[in-house]
């Protein structure tokens, strides 16, 4: 089973702290990578988070290109450049950065949404409408017998 599953909304405190959901500290324990791996989503108005299956993930993607490439030069910018490593502390908070409030437009609660491998840090009423795209494109996606569905159906 994949490490981020489910999405849970928490109140941020007069301080900027959020606690990061409890399944969500266990796998980020179990994947053992120290702090929170924090960068811009570039396809929607929400952090990517996680440890080290997402750095993996990302050095997987940039591997497939010369290091003196533009496509190179791009995503390492996007992916490494422009993010952060957040330290959670004894309590399983992190502060939230300006770059994570400018980029989401979070206020005063945050939805934490898993991806598997990775989660999503968003702003609750943006995500909610995100949620209902994503539902309508995922149905579109299995009707058509897409990432090895069945067209007849599209049942999992």
């Amino acid at each position: 089973m994949a490490g981020f599953v489910s999405h849970f909304t928490n109140r941020v405190d007069a301080k900027g702290r959020v606690s990061i959901p409890a399944p969500f500290r266990a796998a980020l324990a179990k994947d053992g990578f120290e702090g929170l791996y924090c960068f811009p989503s570039p396809f929607q108005e929400a952090v990517d988070a996680g440890g080290n299956g997402l750095t993996a993930e990302i050095q997987k993607r940039l591997d497939a290109f010369s290091t003196l490439s533009m496509e190179y030069d791009a995503l390492s910018t996007a992916l490494y450049g422009a993010s952060e490593t957040l330290k959670i502390d004894r309590d399983g908070r992190i502060v939230l950065s300006e770059m994570i409030r400018n980029h989401t437009g979070i206020d005063g609660e945050v939805t934490f949404v898993g991806q598997g491998f990775k989660f999503q840090i968003w702003e609750p009423v943006r995500f909610a409408k995100h949620r209902d795209e994503a539902m309508k494109r995922a149905l579109a996606v299995l009707s058509s017998g897409g990432a090895s569905g069945t067209a007849a159906g599209g049942a999992l």
